[in-house]
Order: C-alpha cells, then sequence, then structure tokens
C-alpha cells in the first residue's frame, strides 16, 4: 500500500526549493525553517522523486533534530521505497520525540497491516484514535485492517462510526457497500442507505450504492430510480449511467439501455466493457451489422475480451455462418476455456456443420463446467439419438437427472427415449415421476415425439393428473 501525498504548491514553497537548489548548486549550507523544509519535501514527493525527498530530510533534521515530523515523513518515504525496517526505525526515534503524534501510530499501523500482523496494527490504530482530534480516517484504517482478516460484520462496525463522523467520506460509502455485498445482506445495505440519504438527501455515493442494491435483489426499477437520482446530483457519473444500463438490459430494455450507455462516453473514454454491453443489446435486438460492429471495437482496444470475440461468433451464427462463428468460438474459449456458454455455442456450431464427433465433445465440455445446465444435457441427448445412439442417449439424460433432480424436462425426455427403445414399464415409471414433478409439462413428451399422443397407456396415466 502507498501513502498518498497532497501538497497546494504556493509561492513561498516555490522560493523555498529554488532556494535549496541553489544550495545545492553552491555546495553551501543555508538555513531553512521548519515549514520551509516540509515545502520542499513535499515537493519532491509530488514529483515522484524520493530520493530527493529523503535527501531533504537529511539536512531538515540536521537543522531541526528534535522535530518528529521530519521522521515521520522520513518513514513514508521509507515505506513506499521497501525500506520497511528503516520505516519502523525512524518511527521509533519519533515516537521519542513526540509519543502524542497520531500519525506516527497511522504510518506505522499501515505497515503492520501490510505484513499481515493485523493485531499489531489494530494496536497502532487504537493508539492513534487516543490523540487524534478528528478520527474518521483511522476509523476506516482500522476496517480495512478487519477487511483483511475476513470479518466484515467488524469492518462495518467501524465504517458506519467513521461514517457518523464525516457523512461526505465516499470510500467509507462505498467500502460498506463491499462488506455488504461480500455477507450477501443487501436488505440491511438498503436500510443503511435509505436512512443515510435521509439525513444526506443530495449524497451521489449513496444513491448509487443504494441503486446497487437494488440491483443485486433484481429490483430493477427500484435501482434504475436510484441510479437516475445518483445522476440528477452528479450528471457526470460514468458508473451510474453504465450500471442503469446493465439495469435496462436485465429489464430487455435494450434500447434504452444502448442509449444510456453510450451517454457514459460523454464523461469517460470509450472501453472494451462498455463497446461489449452496446454489442451485445444490439445482437438481442437482432440488429447483428451493428452488435458486430461493437464488438470488434471491444476486442480492439482490448483483445483479452471474450465476451466480445463469443458475441462475434453469436452474429456469425445468427446469419447461418456457421464455419466462420467457429473461428471466434474458439478465439473466446482460448481466453476463458471453462466457460460453458462458450462450449455451449461451439457445440450447437459444430452440430450444424455435421460434424458430430466435435460437437459431441463441446457437448462432454458443457456439461464437465455447467452440470446444471438442462438444455445442455437436452440438446447433448438429442444429438445422440439422432445418431441411432438410443442407449447413450438414455444414459445421458440419466446422469443429467442426478445432476438436476428437480427438472421435469428431462424426465419426460427419458419416457421418450425409453419408449423409443421399447422398454415400456420402466417408461411409464418415469412418466409417474414426471407428472408428480410438473404435470403441466406433459406436453413437452408429445413435441419431441408426437407419436406417443396416439399410445393409450401413456395418456392412461396422463390423465390421472391432469384433470
Amino acid at each position: 500500500m502507498e501513502e498518498e501525498f497532497s501538497f497546494d504548491f504556493s509561492d513561498d514553497a516555490q522560493r523555498s526549493v529554488e532556494r535549496y537548489e541553489e544550495m545545492i548548486r553552491n555546495q553551501d549550507q543555508y538555513f531553512f525553517d521548519a515549514q520551509a523544509f516540509e515545502n520542499i519535501i513535499d515537493y519532491y514527493i509530488e514529483k515522484n522523486d524520493p530520493v530527493k525527498a529523503l535527501q531533504v530530510i537529511e539536512y531538515a533534521l540536521n537543522q531541526h533534530p528534535y522535530a518528529a515530523v521530519f521522521l515521520v515523513k522520513q518513514a513514508q518515504l521509507f515505506y513506499v521505497t521497501d525500506q520497511t525496517e528503516r520505516a519502523f526505525f525512524a518511527l521509533q526515534k519519533a515516537e521519542m520525540l513526540e509519543a502524542s503524534e497520531p500519525e506516527i501510530y497511522v504510518l506505522r499501523g499501515n505497515i503492520y497491516n501490510s505484513l499481515e500482523r493485523y493485531s499489531e496494527a489494530l494496536d497502532n490504530f487504537q493508539k492513534a484514535l487516543e490523540f487524534a482530534e478528528t478520527t474518521d480516517e483511522i476509523l476506516l484504517q482500522i476496517a480495512y485492517v478487519y477487511q483483511n482478516m475476513l470479518d466484515y460484520e467488524s469492518a462495518i462496525v467501524y465504517i458506519k462510526q467513521s461514517l457518523e463522523q464525516n457523512m461526505e467520506n465516499k470510500d467509507g460509502l462505498y467500502e460498506l457497500a463491499f462488506c455488504y455485498d461480500i455477507l450477501d445482506k443487501q436488505e440491511e445495505s438498503i436500510q443503511f442507505y435509505m436512512e443515510y440519504i435521509d439525513n444526506d438527501p443530495y449524497s451521489y455515493a449513496a444513491w448509487y450504492n443504494l441503486a446497487n442494491s437494488y440491483h443485486k435483489l433484481d429490483l430493477f426499477e427500484k435501482a434504475i430510480d436510484a441510479y437516475d437520482y445518483a445522476i440528477l446530483i452528479k450528471d457526470n457519473f460514468a458508473s451510474a449511467y453504465y450500471n442503469k444500463g446493465n439495469a435496462l438490459v436485465q429489464l430487455d430494455r435494450f434500447a434504452e439501455a444502448i442509449d444510456v450507455y453510450k451517454q457514459t462516453f460523454e464523461y469517460e473514454k470509450p472501453n472494451a466493457d462498455t463497446y461489449c454491453a452496446i454489442g451485445e443489446c444490439y445482437e438481442k435486438l437482432e440488429r447483428m451489422d451493428e452488435a458486430r460492429s461493437y464488438y470488434k471495437k471491444s476486442v480492439k482496444m482490448d483483445a483479452k475480451m471474450a465476451d466480445a470475440w463469443f458475441g462475434i461468433g453469436v452474429t456469425l451464427n445468427f446469419e447461418e455462418r456457421f464455419f466462420e462463428s467457429l473461428h471466434f468460438y474458439k478465439k473466446a474459449i482460448d481466453l476463458d476455456g471453462e466457460n460453458p456458454d462458450f462450449w455451449f455455442a461451439m457445440a450447437d456450431a459444430y452440430y450444424k456443420l455435421g460434424q458430430i464427433e466435435q460437437s459431441v465433445e463441446a457437448y462432454y465440455k458443457v456439461l464437465e463446467y455447467n452440470p446444471v445446465d438442462v438444455e445442455a444435457w437436452l440438446d447433448f441427448s438429442t444429438v445422440l439419438y439422432e445418431q441411432g445412439k438410443l442407449l447413450e442417449a438414455s444414459e445421458t439424460i440419466a446422469d443429467a437427472i442426478k445432476n438436476n433432480p428437480d427438472a421435469a424436462e428431462l424426465y419426460y425426455r427419458m419416457v421418450a427415449y425409453l419408449f423409443a427403445m421399447g422398454e415400456k414399464n420402466d417408461a411409464l415409471l418415469y412418466l409417474e415421476t414426471a407428472l408428480s414433478t410438473d404435470p403441466d409439462k406433459h406436453y413437452i413428451l408429445f413435441e419431441y415425439l408426437p407419436q406417443l399422443q396416439e399410445n393409450g397407456s401413456i395418456l392412461e396415466v396422463i390423465n390421472r393428473y391432469i384433470k
């Protein structure tokens, strides 16, 4: 973790730096008061030149040996340049000079936290709380330690304490959302942010996090309303536009989503994720040329965007350009080889090209990575059935049922296969199970094998369940 430094470079500070650099050129010794030295040190920190900043600190300590502030700055620079032991030693000397300086304990706590020495980190932050006048940032640092310890409940306690002291702390709001998300406590998150908004209705961060919580509970209309409030307060809030677009997609409002995604480009540079999202919306609207155009923009910006490569394949598949689609599916799989959707599309394309062996291999991959995909099991068994492999088709459905015991579609399909194999008694047993699982889906049996509508035994069993 790196410390963040900010420095307001005034005219006095500029003159101090010029005078210091003149001293170095002349190989002389000038006197600077403590504030001037702080300005010079901060200047070199802002210039990302820790070596020169450390040299200034040496001069400062020679002229002001009892100023703990220089030892703290020295420790900060040792820390960010991976000189941890020297940082601890500098803090020890600073503590001997000014034991009530809270920055000593804050920095030491951060170092211990980065070393995963969490108990010592917490001890130092607690000591910092004793001496600090404002403690909201220290409380947030304590929360970070608990997050690293995977104790998110305790982290929430300290983040809330921090926000009670400083409601403007946006970092605290986002960290709280993260903790609630990890704990899957979206209802509590919603309650907190609604109470927070009652006290600060113009907090765009609170509205945004409230919207995200609604989104995770599939309350997309409420999420969109909350995103709109966040955007109303901060009209250049690109992340709120993007997430609003995602919520619109969930409601199948693809044209609106495209407009919202494109609005993000007014406030931040286009990125591969947004291009890909727009491409998917055009795909859902079956505007394949436009979809492919945006998918191509996505992969041009980020060649590792697997979803965009896949999307190009989908658009080609839609146009029955199956052989071409395979090239792009393979690119997607090269980047994300365990994605069952990619393998499913690959299996389907091979099947449509009559390359049955490759299709079967791809189906095995689909089911390896997602054994609860009922449609994949059904499609795979269909491929086997059409090749005259009735036994393998029925065995495949048997495996499917083991992985998806509540899927009525699988039982109905098993009935069809068993009848086709002449195993009437077993077929009727499976039909009983299918009907007891979901009698309303009995029509799918006849969709698959229409000739079974003339089978008296099947109709007799069905009539016992269908009134």
